[in-house]
This record gives C-alpha cells, sequence and structure tokens, in this order.
C-alpha cells in the first residue's frame, strides 16, 4: 500500500474492491485489513485458492516449499516433503485464510463482470489530479463501479458496487483457454469424439478424470506443466492396452524434483555476482565479466546430466535452445514421477509435430496420409492471459494498456493509475 496514505484520512470510509480469492488475492486482503480498511474480495467461484482450487489429483509445487511461502506463516510441521501436493498447498492456503481472517471479507460466487471508471472522457481519465497528482492517496474523482453477477443465480440483474479503489488479483492460468486456430472444415467441429481443454479437465474430481479417459485413446496436445501431468496421468490409468499420445511442437528441457533442489540451492547470493546489473560499478562488472562463464559450464553440465538420466537422444527429444536460454524464460518444469519409464513400456507416446488438423477419426499430423486415431483430445495450450485482463475494463483506454505490449515484463503496471488500480499477477512460471 502506498506510505502517502496519512492517518488524517478517513481510511474505513474509502471503498476498496479485490477481484479473486487466490493467493494474490488473500495477501491483498489482509495488507489493507491491517492499514485499517474493510475491503471487499469478489470470488467467482464457491472457494479460495485461485488455480490451486481446480487441478489434476497428480500436480504437486515445482518450487521447494521454503520459497514458496507466506512470509508471516511458515509451512507446518506435519508437510514434510520438499514438493507439497495440491492438497497440502490448499489446506496451507486455507489455514492463512483462517489465521487472519479473511474468509468474512469474501463475496463468494460473485463473478465480476467488468469495471468502468466514473471519469467521461480520456482526458479526464489521464489527468494526474484524478490519479492523485496532488500528494493525497485518494482524489475525490477517482472511483470505478464494479459489476458483479452472482453466478449461482445468473438469470438476476448484476450489482453495481462503487469503490475508491480496485484491486485485481485475476490470475493468468484460468478462465480464458488458448485453443489454436484452424481453417474451415480441419478442426474440431469435424471431429467426432471429445474435445476439452486442460481447464475443463482440471475442474473433474478424481472419480470423474478416470472414468472420463479410462479405456479412451487420448491424446494431449502441448509441453508444459500440465499437458506432461496430464499425459502421465492418462498413460498411467489406461497403460499400454491404450496409450497415451503427447504431441507437441516445440521440446523444453524437464528435469526431476533433485535438479530444481540444486536449482534453488545456487540462488545465492554469489551467483548473482555472475549477472550484469544497471548502474554497477567497476568492481562489480569485472567480477561478472569474469565470473559469468561460470553460468555457462554450470548450465552446460545440466544440460549433459539430462541427457545422461533420460533418453533425450533415443526419442528426439533434446531441444533446440540451451538450458540457460530457458532458464531467463522461467519456463523450466518438472517431470511428473516415471514419465520416461511410461515412455519406454508403450503407455506413453512421444509424438512431435510441426502442424497437424482434425479429421473425423482423429488428427492429421504433418500431412501424413494415415491419421492419428484417437477419442479425446486435451488442448494444454495455455490461456489468453492478455484478453482475460483486458476484457475486464469497460473502457477501451485501459484495454489498451494491457494488450500489444512489446515488453511482457512490464506489461501490466497501467499507466498513471498507482493509487487507484492495481493489477497483482503472477508471471513466472517456476511458482505453478
Amino acid at each position: 500500500m502506498s506510505s502517502s496514505m496519512s492517518s488524517c484520512e478517513p481510511k474505513m470510509e474509502k471503498k476498496k474492491a479485490i477481484v479473486g480469492a487466490g493467493i494474490s488475492g488473500l495477501l491483498a486482503c489482509k495488507h489493507t485489513m491491517e492499514k485499517g480498511f474493510n475491503p471487499v474480495v469478489f470470488e467467482a467461484r464457491n472457494g479460495i485458492g485461485g488455480v490451486w482450487s481446480s487441478t489434476i489429483d497428480s500436480t504437486k509445487l515445482q518450487t521447494p516449499k521454503n520459497y514458496y511461502q507466506f512470509s508471516d506463516l511458515s509451512w507446518p510441521l506435519s508437510v514434510k516433503e520438499t514438493f507439497p501436493d495440491q492438497s497440502q498447498v490448499m489446506d496451507y492456503i486455507k489455514s492463512y485464510a483462517l489465521r487472519f481472517g479473511i474468509f468474512t471479507q469474501i463475496e463468494f460466487n460473485s463473478k465480476v463482470v467488468s469495471i468502468k471508471n466514473l471519469s467521461t472522457n480520456e482526458d479526464e481519465v489521464c489527468s494526474w489530479e484524478l490519479w492523485s497528482g496532488t500528494g493525497k492517496a485518494f482524489s475525490p474523482k477517482g472511483k470505478w463501479n464494479v459489476v458483479v453477477q452472482d453466478v449461482l443465480h445468473p438469470l438476476e440483474a448484476p450489482k453495481v458496487y462503487q469503490v475508491d479503489f480496485v484491486i485485481l488479483c485475476i490470475g493468468k492460468f484460468s478462465d480464458l483457454p488458448k485453443i489454436p486456430h484452424f481453417e474451415q472444415r480441419k478442426g474440431p467441429e469435424v471431429f467426432r469424439g471429445k474435445v476439452i481443454h486442460s481447464m475443463d479437465y482440471a475442474a473433474m474430481n478424481k472419480i470423474e478424470a478416470v472414468e472420463f479417459i479410462k479405456d479412451k485413446r487420448v491424446t494431449v496436445v502441448g509441453f508444459q506443466k500440465s499437458a506432461l501431468d496430464i499425459a502421465a496421468q492418462v498413460s498411467k490409468t489406461n497403460g499400454v492396452r491404450h496409450p497415451c499420445t503427447l504431441l507437441f511442437r516445440r521440446v523444453q528441457w524437464s528435469g526431476s524434483e533433485n535438479l530444481v533442489r540444486l536449482t534453488f540451492r545456487n540462488l545465492n547470493r554469489f551467483s548473482e555476482l555472475m549477472i550484469h546489473k544497471p548502474q554497477e560499478g567497476l568492481v562489480l562488472w569485472l567480477l561478472a565479466f569474469l565470473l559469468s562463464p561460470l553460468r555457462w559450464i554450470f548450465t552446460k553440465l545440466i544440460e549433459c546430466y539430462l541427457r545422461w538420466i533420460y533418453p533425450l537422444k533415443k526419442y528426439n527429444m533434446i531441444p533446440d535452445h540451451t538450458f540457460l536460454k530457458q532458464i531467463y524464460s522461467c519456463m523450466f518444469t518438472v517431470l511428473p514421477d516415471c514419465f520416461y519409464e511410461r515412455v519406454e513400456d508403450g503407455s506413453l507416446i512421444l509424438k512431435r509435430s510441426r502442424k497437424f488438423c482434425f479429421c473425423t477419426t482423429g488428427l492429421i499430423i504433418d500431412d501424413e496420409v494415415d491419421p492419428l486415431e484417437t477419442d479425446i483430445v486435451i488442448f494444454a495450450t495455455g490461456y489468453k492471459s492478455d484478453e482475460k485482463i483486458s476484457n475486464i475494463f469497460a473502457l477501451n483506454y485501459f484495454k489498451k494498456c494491457i494488450t500489444g505490449s512489446s515488453t511482457p515484463f512490464y506489461r501490466y503496471p497501467v499507466k498513471d493509475m498507482d493509487h487507484h488500480i492495481v493489477l497483482i499477477l503472477q508471471t513466472s512460471f517456476p511458482l505453478e
């Protein structure tokens, strides 16, 4: 929260809305309550946890738990695992909400349809006077209408709440799935089987998920964490009799939990000396220059290690890029247990493809004559995160602030709006 919120401002009279009750939403609520406000949290689902509330059965942390915890609440001693599973993570999140009295602030089954600034034109929206250029935390005009739909009663008219400050904690990995575009008559509409997104599969409970894939020929499209986890689970359920096919275009470096432990153990002050920093002095520049070869050596050793423990060359699974480049992109994933063992026994088939399209019985891959016959296609192809965020704004000015940025790292701050709207988004994959 801004340090400019002086005690002379009537905090309790200023209304704050927080959209989303995931980890970021809970933290935002807790900190605003500590500052003396009485925020309301709108959550579209019937529980807290965000993406952790709907995952497949085998989902675990990819980050050691000591690097994925609240600063004011440690993991319980009963959690011995370095990488807790979904149920343990959810119990931990719920214990945080209970400890700090956050549940009473949450309106469940309340989906925020849109938020609209009450300014009449774009010039007024951009003015410093409106966005606290006066040095105060709140201006008298900077207000928002938050339109909320009751999920349990969708036919009822939405309610409109007027607030002084909005904190968006809606996340990047939910709600709006990204599905590849296909030419006419070559998409899912011609396929006789079932086509779903990984989001839909994760929403099923354990029994429903098993019944959905049991004794079916399943093809999973993608190679990020959700694709690997789903493919491993399907292959474990159906075995060699009905092998699962993992269809992907690009290979990524993936490793074991032990490799993640080693990597995080090296995230220390010494490793920081290998990186050039803005406005660094001569000594730091010289140290980074002399020590930078150690980064290359370390990552090359990891690549050799992964080629040694996994049959990457045998299955054409060696990525075209370096491990160092992938780490810089925060795209490293942990392989599910026994992943390559299932590839070896034939219950999981790896298939690399430049392009594919649908036919009545399955998928035609790279213009092959014989189609890949399948009953179910699961797209684990990510989410339209930018579109999801921009859609919540009613005014085009704010939509343009979100979409089309050429600088993704700084994509989410909204110009000149520090004191009336905040976007809190997780932008790196290792913490998933």
